[in-house]
């Protein structure tokens, strides 16, 4: 059963809501949701390892009932690599697995690289290497292009275009990136979606706004600013990545290569999946999950 309305005060100030499966003491599992998700995205995965874990799965800073501080600079990764750290030792966990996706994908790769004595197991979806993200964005012109849509979300005021006609663009996020059919997506989650986006959006896009990856403009040139030496993004933290190989936004060449950044690594690749993997085929990615664990 899963538990939906818990609160943790972290040391930093930040206040995170999350949800939970199972019993305080087995092995914690922590689930990170992307952009414009929360933690209902990992609804099918709660009630599947809450049976043998801890599971938990928060809402990031930013989104839902969690805190939403207004500076875009409260949303750099190293920030949301601290909630996450602060908020298994307030559930008494020193060690974890981390499942992620999206911009949870990003902030997990973070963590694997500044702090792996922290991960058990780390499980990717459709999250790119920031390492391998960074040299697309800056040398591969059809990465640009996919990535084009995170300058016109990092603009002032693209929180408010996306609440516009009922949250219409943000649903066509949910709907496109590849898939061939958002059944998923049925009234019950849509309303659950449309409740949480309602609580706020500038949270979310704030983290486009934060980080240095982005596509290069005559304004701003992100990536090729960067000095990134490969060596300082190794993860040495047992990986499995999982890849919707038809995600749009990211798609599966950022995948080339990362053998070489990651010691312990095995990807299984989806080719009918889309960005959305996690909601088109949840048993599939349980399956995914539990094999490796």
């Amino acid at each position: 059963m899963i538990q939906e309305n818990q609160y943790a005060l972290l040391p930093n100030g930040t206040r995170l809501h999350y949800a939970s499966a199972g019993a305080a003491g087995k092995p914690l599992i922590l689930f990170a949701h992307g952009f414009p998700e929360f933690w209902y995205a990992w609804k099918a995965q709660l009630a599947e390892f809450g049976r043998d874990y801890f599971a938990v799965a928060p809402d990031l800073r930013g989104f839902n009932l969690s805190d939403m501080p207004a500076p875009a600079s409260a949303y750099r990764a190293r920030h949301i690599v601290e909630d996450l750290r602060q908020l298994a030792a307030h559930l008494g966990y020193e060690k974890f697995v981390l499942v992620a996706h999206d911009w949870g994908g990003a902030i997990a790769w973070s963590l694997a690289i500044a702090m792996p004595q922290l991960l058990d197991k780390l499980i990717i979806v459709n999250s790119p290497h920031p390492y391998l993200f960074m040299k697309a964005l800056a040398t591969d012109a059809n990465q640009k292009a996919a990535s084009g849509y995170m300058n016109w979300l990092r603009a002032e005021g693209s929180e408010q275009a996306l609440e516009k006609n009922s949250f219409a663009m943000l649903e066509s996020f949910l709907t496109g990136l590849g898939q061939q059919s958002a059944s998923w997506l049925d009234d019950e989650t849509r309303a659950r979606y449309h409740q949480c986006w309602a609580r706020g959006l500038r949270g979310g896009v704030n983290y486009y706004r934060a980080s240095p990856l982005h596509p290069p403009t005559d304004a701003e040139t992100g990536p090729l600013e960067l000095q990134m030496d490969p060596a300082d993004y190794r993860v040495t933290v047992p990986t499995r990545v999982i890849w919707g190989e038809r995600d749009t936004a990211l798609p599966k060449t950022l995948l080339d290569g990362l053998e070489e950044l990651v010691d312990d690594l095995v990807v299984e690749r989806i080719p009918e999946g889309s960005h959305w993997v996690i909601h088109e085929q949840p048993e599939r990615i349980n399956q995914l999950i539990r094999g490796f664990l």
